[in-house]
């Protein structure tokens, strides 16, 4: 057992960056830490850790050990829990997620799910960009939109809908679009949530349209993409749930609402063989669910 907690140690040590950090997660003193993680270095002969007086960072003998060892703990975790009769989780999962979704769509409904299960540490990776699941040892990544490159299986939990906002005090200056042709005229904002920015296409009544734009004020961060919006500097394309604040408190207003727009699926993605971890199915079946009891959130199940 002490070896195990060795191997969680260093894992802790080595995803937070920091001795200290790692020490008060697990109730240890600092120094205490620092010499199980040397002893274990001595005993690999391999160095796995660079220490600095600014940062602790992987070798990369200490990241090849890391992404072998910790599908290990997970898996000896997984075991521990298969006998309490309670269900009650345990150990440590890692979700992988959208920032502006984990602020306004996950952490709101968490609350039941982290009471059930005290003893599970949860930890909430919210990113805009694409991890890799199994190097950063991610138990289960979240997106909107189809991604046919992301590694492992995938789980739909929902379908959200895209929508197209802007600012009144935009509007009052160039005018409200009432067709969809109308956008080209306009200046297009443009986030992680819009990967394909040169075309988008509208329906009604068996009718498509097809509108190629340029983006004039693009960013990486979703949040980004809506406060350049809400300041006026023009309209953007989102998805129903990221900007519903916005539209309730009168900031943004959507664009032709009497079209329809493609449905973006919304996918649970488990890196190959985490899919087996009860923390992680049970997770994104709480998920799915509360996803799919709130209609008002723009999310269908």
């Amino acid at each position: 057992m002490k070896d195990i907690l060795t191997l969680k140690l260093y894992t802790r040590v080595a995803r937070l960056g920091s001795f200290s950090a790692a020490a008060r997660e697990c109730g240890l003193a600092q120094s205490q830490v620092s010499r199980m993680v040397a002893e274990l270095e001595a005993s690999l002969g391999a160095r796995l850790l660079s220490r600095t007086t600014r940062a602790v960072v992987p070798t990369e003998a200490g990241l090849e050990f890391l992404a072998r060892m910790e599908p290990i703990l997970a898996a000896l975790e997984d075991a521990a829990n298969s006998v309490h009769e309670t269900g009650e989780l345990r150990g440590l999962l890692r979700v992988a997620m959208p920032a502006t979704m984990g602020m306004r769509v996950i952490m709101p409904r968490l609350s039941a799910f982290t009471e059930r299960h005290p003893q599970l540490h949860i930890e909430l990776l919210l990113d805009d960009t694409w991890q890799d699941l199994v190097r950063d040892a991610i138990d289960v990544g979240i997106r909107v939109g189809n991604l046919p490159d992301a590694s492992g299986t995938r789980r739909l939990i929902g379908t959200m809908q895209r929508v197209f906002v802007a600012a009144p005090a935009y509007l009052a200056r160039h005018g409200t679009p009432l067709r969809p042709e109308d956008l080209a005229a306009h200046r297009i904002v443009t986030g992680p949530a819009a990967p394909n920015t040169r075309s988008w296409k509208f329906e009604r009544a068996g009718q498509i349209v097809a509108i190629d734009v340029q983006p004039h004020v693009s960013t990486n961060d979703t949040a980004g993409a809506l406060v350049a919006a809400t300041c006026g500097l023009g309209i953007a394309p989102t998805t129903s749930w990221a900007c519903r604040r916005e539209l309730q408190s009168g900031e943004l207003v959507q664009m032709l609402p009497d079209w329809n727009t493609a449905e973006l699926p919304v996918n649970a993605y488990f890196p190959m063989g985490r899919a087996t971890r009860k923390a992680a199915r049970a997770f994104v079946e709480f998920i799915g669910s509360e996803l799919g009891s709130e209609r008002g959130a723009g999310i269908k199940a």
